[in-house]
């Protein structure tokens, strides 16, 4: 397949020609979803796309253009619609230049089957999950994706890859609780419904008739939807170059700022990681350590926050993106040995969170976030769980609730969750058990 999508690369930029510069990539993939809602499926769809996306520039005017049909007709319109664009803006001083040649990691996240999946297939997960509820309500949906993407541009730089993607995620109900279960895999085939449905299952019966707990501050055990929630916020608006460059980022290379149980990186070559090796730039993705053993090591680039800031880019710029700058595909927290029983056995009194969700950003320097809990919170008392509770409200600083001497315990269970920002990819993430965690009060306020 990458053949072809390179010659139509090759195409375009014929078709500029030597009076600007170009970059284009070109993807053809399939994108399917599968829902369901009361215990049936309600929804099938699939979009098999093609998108090409050229950029160009001319004498430092900067304009995009994208199309959907590569016939001759179709690529000279884009192209002139790209040019005359970029005739009318003005010049751009933040421009970085062109990718140069480069060669990418030899890295492919890929499965056919799961790439062509039928909706069969995926509803055969979905009635899994189902049988798994044992007669509680459920509602969730399974996707696959498969995309083999291209890009060339004038500088000279080719490069084509390709990925699969399979996430089964949905939530078991009883009369006074919801309780959730996930998961995602490379491969479709990964995907165990009875696993998953007896999780969101586990978890809702166990969270029936929850009481109240007094706001207050509790140590907490948070699985890994929590974890990706929070590593979300320190990577829009920390370890973000655009962030850095505009001051709005805790990032201070070279410090402690965590806890020295902390690993972090973004890397797609792990072994668990999904998506292609190279940027929406054409700059091939290399492993980046932000944190390793506590001290912030590292910021993630795109090409213009590389330029700002004298680094190189990281490879991490995400089509559509570009305000935010530099987004992570493949954020990896490393795990350490403690299992989640082992976790919650070293709670003296504190609170197992399974989500959170409406989480806001209060002020990114600080990382003070506010939001609620979901899909099950547990008291912790003397190492054992008590009682369910009702969801409650938060507004703690993530950086401090990682802070030196903050982290209690990093759990063994790496997880995958995809759906991350901006659809930047999928992060591998275990449990943490944390010293403190400020809840203020209940989900009504």
């Amino acid at each position: 397949m990458s053949g072809p999508l390179l010659d139509v690369c090759e195409r375009v930029l014929a078709c500029v020609g030597a009076n600007a510069e170009a970059e284009v990539t070109v993807t053809v993939g399939t994108d399917a979803l599968t829902r369901f809602a009361t215990s049936f499926i309600h929804q099938n769809v699939t979009d098999a796309a093609q998108r090409v996306h050229l950029r160009v520039v001319l004498d430092g005017r900067v304009a995009e253009s994208v199309g959907n049909q590569t016939d001759d007709e179709a690529l000279d319109r884009l192209v002139s619609g790209a040019t005359d664009a970029a005739r009318m803006r003005p010049v751009d001083p933040g421009w970085p230049g062109l990718a140069p040649p480069s060669t990418g990691p030899s890295v492919e996240h890929w499965d056919d089957a799961t790439a062509h999946a039928e909706p069969a297939e995926r509803a055969e997960r979905i009635g899994a999950f189902v049988r798994a509820a044992d007669g509680l309500e459920t509602a969730g949906f399974c996707s696959t994706t498969g995309a083999a993407v291209a890009f060339a541009n004038s500088a000279g730089q080719r490069l084509s890859g390709r990925t699969s993607t399979a996430i089964l995620d949905g939530i078991a109900r009883t009369g006074t609780s919801d309780g959730s279960g996930r998961a995602a895999s490379v491969r479709l085939g990964d995907l165990d419904g009875v696993a998953v449905g007896g999780e969101a299952v586990r978890r809702a019966r166990e969270s029936a008739d929850a009481g109240d707990l007094e706001p207050g501050r509790y140590e907490v055990v948070l699985e890994p939807g929590c974890v990706v929630n929070l590593l979300g916020f320190l990577a829009i608006y920390g370890f973000n170059g655009r962030a850095v460059e505009e001051g709005r980022s805790f990032a201070r290379i070279g410090e402690a700022q965590f806890d020295a149980s902390l690993s972090l990186a973004d890397d797609v070559a792990h072994p668990m990681a999904v998506g292609i090796p190279f940027d929406t730039e054409g700059t091939p993705k290399r492993r980046v350590e932000l944190v390793r053993g506590g001290v912030t090591s590292g910021l993630i680039h795109d090409r213009r926050t590389a330029k700002a800031l004298g680094a190189e880019s990281t490879g991490n710029a995400v089509a559509g993106a570009g305000p935010w700058g530099a987004l992570p595909a493949n954020l990896v927290l490393e795990p350490a040995s403690a299992s989640r029983q082992e976790l919650i056995g070293s709670v003296e009194r504190g609170l197992l969170v399974t989500d959170f969700w409406y989480t806001r950003i209060l002020d990114p320097r600080t990382q003070v976030v506010t939001g609620l809990t979901r899909n099950g919170v547990w008291l912790i008392e003397g190492g054992r769980i008590v009682r369910p509770v009702t969801n409650l409200r938060f507004t703690q600083s993530f950086v401090e609730a990682l802070g030196p001497g903050q982290v209690r315990g990093v759990g063994t269970d790496l997880t995958l969750v995809g759906g991350v920002a901006f659809g930047a990819g999928a992060w591998v993430v275990p449990s943490l058990h944390l010293a403190s965690w400020n809840f203020t009060g209940g989900a009504r306020g």
